[in-house]
Order: C-alpha cells, then sequence, then structure tokens
C-alpha cells in the first residue's frame, strides 16, 4: 500500500486564522494546528481572506499571485493573494483578497452574497495551488465556508493531474452553522456543471446546504471531540444533518482540539501581572486581586470568584445562570466575574445582576484578550453551563491556570473535564449531567464545599494543571489521518 512520505503537504483553508482574523476557537485552531504540524517537519500552506480588519492590521503582505478573474453564476469577481507568516513560525498565510467580497467590518455577515464570499474562498485556494503548481497531498477545509472543497476536488478540478492524489478531510467545528441557502444560489457556487453531485432531494426541496455537500464527499470527516463525534449522529444533536453522518460513520472521527502552550501558560503569560506555576500558586492570589482591581470589585481574602469568558448566546446555556445565580449571590460568598458580548437578553442579565449585585458580580460587555487572560488567572474556578459544546477551549486554559471548571457534561467539556472524588482524590472539576437549574445548582454547591476544604482544593488544582492539553499530543491524530486516507 503507498502511503504519503513522512513530509505531508497540507492546504488548510479555513475562514478565520487567529491572530489575524478569529470569532472563537475556530481561529485558534487554525493557528496553532499548522503550527504544530510544521513543527514535525510537514509542509503547511494556510489559506483565508484578506478581511477589511486584516488589511488595516499594520502587517506586511507579498503579492504571490496577481489579479486573476472568476465567474460566480452572474457575477465577476477580481481576486489576487497576499502572502504573510504565522507568528511564531515559518508558516505560509495566504490571503485571498477580494475587496468586493472581503472590505467589510465583520468577517461574517448577513449579507445576500454571503455563499459566494466563501464560494470564492474555494476556488481561489485551489487556482492558487494550479498556479505555484503545488500538488498537496491534503486539502483540509473547515465548517461551511470551505464545505465546497471536497466536491470540487472530485468534479470540476478532477482533470488537473496535480491533484490526482490529493484527499480532502473537513472539520466540523460547530454542526449548528451549516451555510444553508436556497437552491437558486447553485450558479453563484461556480459548480452548475456539477449540479447533479449535489443532495438532489435538497435541491428539490429547494435547499442548498454547503455543509452536507462536504460531509458527502470529504475523503474523511472530522469533528473537535470524540464525544461530539457521537453527538452530532444523533438526532438531538445532529441539526438535520445525524442521518448523512451516521451513514458516513466509518470516516468520522472526533479529535481533541488541543491549547498554545505558548499562548496560554501561567509560566509564560506576558498578559498576566503575576506568572506562577503548579509547583508555586502563591502568585495566582495576587493575579485574583488585580482581576478584582481591574472588575471594580472589592478584594476579599478567602472568598471565591467565579469567571466566565464567553459568547453570550443560546448555545452556551446561559438562561441556567437566570435560575441559579440570584440565589447564589444572595446567600453565599462568592463573587462573579463576566466578559462577553452576544444576545441581548444574557447582556442584560448579567448587567442586572451587577446593579443588584454590585459588590458581587461585575459585568464587561465586549471581549479583551488581556482581561480574558487575566480571568484564567486569577479566578478560583470557571464557570461553562453550555447547551452543547463541540470541544470548548476556555476549560482547558482553566485548567492550566489552576482555576477550576464547572461545565456540562457534553462534547469536549465531557471529555476534558473530569468530576472531582474526595474519596479517591482524582478529578479536576465538576460537571453536571443534566442541562437544568438543578444540575447547575447542584455543581456550584458541591465546587463552593469543595473550595472550603483547602487541602481537596489545591489537589483539585494540581490534578487540573498537570493534565496536557497541548496540541504537542493532538497533532498525531492527524498525522495518522492524513496518512491513512492516503491513495492506495
Amino acid at each position: 500500500m503507498v502511503i504519503f512520505s513522512p513530509r505531508v503537504r497540507i492546504l488548510l483553508v479555513s475562514s478565520e486564522v487567529a491572530p489575524f482574523a478569529k470569532t472563537g476557537g475556530l481561529g485558534d485552531v487554525s493557528a496553532a494546528l499548522p503550527r504544530a504540524l510544521r513543527a514535525l517537519g510537514h509542509e503547511v500552506r494556510v489559506v483565508a481572506p484578506f478581511y477589511q480588519r486584516v488589511r488595516t492590521s499594520g502587517r506586511a503582505f507579498e503579492r504571490v499571485l496577481p489579479p486573476s478573474e472568476i465567474t460566480l453564476g452572474a457575477h465577476r469577481y477580481t481576486f489576487s493573494v497576499l502572502a504573510s507568516e504565522l507568528p511564531g513560525s515559518d508558516v505560509p498565510v495566504l490571503f485571498v483578497d477580494c475587496p468586493a467580497l472581503y472590505d467589510r467590518a465583520s468577517i461574517y455577515t448577513e449579507d445576500p452574497d454571503e455563499h459566494r464570499r466563501f464560494a470564492l474562498l474555494s476556488w481561489a485556494a485551489l487556482k492558487l495551488c494550479q498556479y505555484q503548481q503545488w500538488a498537496p497531498d491534503v486539502v483540509h477545509a473547515n465548517d461551511w465556508q470551505t464545505a465546497l472543497l471536497p466536491l470540487m476536488l472530485q468534479t470540476v478540478f478532477a482533470w488537473d493531474r496535480l491533484f490526482e492524489r490529493t484527499r480532502s478531510v473537513l472539520t466540523i467545528h460547530n454542526i449548528g452553522h451549516q451555510g444553508a441557502f436556497p437552491a437558486s444560489i447553485l450558479p453563484d457556487t461556480g459548480l452548475a456543471d456539477a449540479a447533479s453531485s449535489f443532495h438532489q432531494d435538497q435541491l428539490r426541496g429547494g435547499r442548498l446546504n454547503y455543509l452536507l455537500t462536504g460531509i458527502l464527499y470529504a475523503n474523511a470527516i472530522t469533528t473537535v471531540s470524540p464525544t461530539y463525534a457521537r453527538e452530532i449522529t444523533t438526532v438531538e444533536h445532529g441539526v438535520g444533518l445525524d442521518p448523512f453522518l451516521r451513514a458516513r460513520r466509518d470516516v468520522l472521527f472526533g479529535i481533541l482540539n488541543g491549547i498554545d502552550p505558548g499562548e496560554w501558560s501561567p509560566e509564560r503569560d506576558m498578559r498576566i501581572p503575576f506568572r506562577f506555576s503548579r509547583d508555586d500558586l502563591a502568585n495566582k492570589e495576587r493575579d485574583k486581586e488585580a482581576l478584582m482591581s481591574a472588575m471594580k470589585l472589592p478584594y476579599v481574602r478567602g472568598v471565591p470568584v467565579i469567571g466566565i469568558v464567553s459568547r453570550l448566546v443560546w448555545q452556551k446555556g446561559f438562561e441556567l445562570c437566570d435560575a441559579v445565580l440570584p440565589t447564589l449571590l444572595a446567600r453565599r460568598d462568592v463573587q462573579v466575574v463576566v466578559l462577553g458580548s452576544g444576545e441581548g437578553r444574557y447582556e442584560e442579565l448579567f448587567a442586572r445582576l451587577a446593579r443588584q449585585h454590585p459588590r458581587k458580580l461585575a459585568f464587561h460587555r465586549g471581549f479583551s484578550e488581556p482581561l480574558a487572560h487575566l480571568i484564567e488567572a486569577g479566578a478560583d474556578m470557571f464557570l461553562m453551563p453550555s447547551r452543547y459544546e463541540p470541544c470548548g477551549l476556555n476549560q482547558m486554559y482553566s485548567l492550566a491556570y489552576g482555576t477550576v471548571p464547572i461545565v456540562h457534561a457534553t462534547g469536549g467539556l465531557a471529555d476534558t473535564v473530569r468530576t472531582w472524588d474526595a474519596r479517591t482524590g482524582e478529578g479536576n472539576g465538576f460537571a453536571f449531567e443534566h442541562f437544568d437549574a438543578s444540575g447547575l445548582a447542584w455543581a456550584l454547591g458541591y465546587a463552593l464545599e469543595t473550595w472550603n476544604r483547602r487541602e481537596q482544593w489545591a489537589r483539585l488544582q494540581q490534578n487540573g494543571m498537570r493534565d496536557d492539553f497541548s496540541w504537542t499530543r493532538r497533532v498525531r491524530a492527524y498525522e495518522e489521518l492524513y496518512r491513512a486516507i492516503a491513495p492506495g
């Protein structure tokens, strides 16, 4: 059987790459995975859109593809490709520059051409390979925005021998976002000649689903935790795509995301005022004092602080907080710090609680990278009551900083957080099984009881800080997968 040489050529295409453009975990993964693959000697190139925020970032870019034209349906676009490097590595990041589609204030929009914005990204990625005569062993697509790539390789680019050994991987970071559009947009994908390859029942029903198309044609499908890989094959969590995922279960893999210890380590983090380690946690208390000052709350030694850093959206389960936190704040010695923005109902929830308990809860609307790091370092506990969570990264950051996570046992949260067992001294956090107010109340109560047993709490922190969630371990699973789908 023929397999890849030790050096694999990987083209990773993503709508986000940190630090250039990021709204969540996708941006982090699209930077950390290529960096980890390159560290193992693989040849990796990343393709992403040249958004307005990238254009105005002040970075230097080199043009590597001159202006080219592409027709998508009745629309003609001119694009070029600019290159930079992923910070901390020599991995090239190749930005598709098409001002007509990407020069906007937001990464994602509700504009009527959203389907064309990301169809062009996929076309441009493969055309760049042709221009440079660079044959990837693997094209790694991410989420619906690039999910047309597997079909493109098997249809409109199949004539080109450059891609005859190229295989595709599609990673589903969140199955709730599918890129579902009216079937009338088919010509705008540039794939009208491959219309018979799209899901015909869906087309007849007036729908075209980018993510489904990728699921049907990718050589391998991954998602970002083993538990989530099982969950999305169920009616409850599959968001309508579970029958197709069950049909392709033999090529569906759950690979837990990792974190970058260069970015998230209490020993090396330059965004926190005081660094500390598993062997010496003394400075964590000083970071807690700095956090209270930053959030304009009184610092009270011996009172636990619960941190929240999150998008404030339905997925994250914050309606449970509305049912539990008022009683907790009224009856217990505890403080809460919240950083995030999103749906108005959740923003108002935390704003109201801050007004009602001005010495116990503080809410910073928006996002701040330095404050996110300070919360991870200075808080004693970290709350993630997500309704569902494909992987989650904040619970891993928290464990690295000795900040004990309290989570709903779903997806990657179930794979990373093990409930503390006082009898055995095992566990690294608190996970509640049932997504309801009583489940969250139980987990918070158990955490606060354990907090009062200082020796147990110290053991609990040590357990979490020993866990290794670095990409150094995770990247091996991708190596094995890339080799497994090699042509025979």
